[in-house]
């Protein structure tokens, strides 16, 4: 990444910061961006969050307190990382009208995870996300075994939580990330 990149990248993630206090009201940008400084692999996994219409913010999510989260706030699932199936052997399955990839593989070359469930519900009670959309969520092996992969949304107010082959995908269905720094 480029210096002038870099730089802003952070101005960019120091004004969502700033304008969205409400995802992490106790935190200060100036801590998160010594976290950040001389981290070149959190830069470059941001940069591809933004890059896929993420919109990457530090959230405060159950569980995990004291720990830097980034997550995808994007109102809907990115853009960028839509139209793909659960995982590889769910892309590999598939015989014909093949998406162009699996969210988990995708989520790993940018460096980052799918949301848990517990995680995705957390990131719904700071602010309402995916409400046209669906996003891929961690699956347990036991229902990936069978075939199976986990989504949610958010309808009528509500988050719910569903299931579809792993080798299904839909052209409003993508994932949201978790960077931890």
């Amino acid at each position: 990444m480029s210096e002038q990149t870099y730089d802003a990248l952070l101005q960019l993630l120091g004004n969502r910061f700033a304008t969205n206090m409400h995802r992490h009201p106790a935190m200060k940008w100036d801590d998160v961006l010594m976290r950040l400084s001389g981290n070149a692999k959190a830069l470059r996994s941001l940069g591809e969050m933004e890059c896929t219409g993420g919109e990457p913010d530090v959230v405060v999510l159950d569980g995990e307190p004291g720990a830097l989260v980034f997550a995808d706030c994007s109102p809907e699932t990115p853009a960028g990382r839509r139209s793909l199936c659960f995982d590889q052997k769910a892309l590999d399955a598939r015989k014909e009208n093949k998406p162009s990839g699996a969210a988990l593989e995708l989520a790993a070359l940018m460096g980052i995870e799918l949301l848990s469930e517990t995680q995705y519900r957390s990131l719904q009670r700071i602010e309402p996300f995916d409400r046209k959309t669906s996003s891929w969520v961690q699956t347990p092996a036991s229902v990936r075994a069978l075939g199976g992969a986990l989504f949610c949304d958010r309808r009528y107010d509500t988050v719910f939580i569903y299931h579809n082959g792993a080798e299904s995908y839909y052209a409003a269905r993508g994932f949201r990330g978790r960077l931890v720094i």
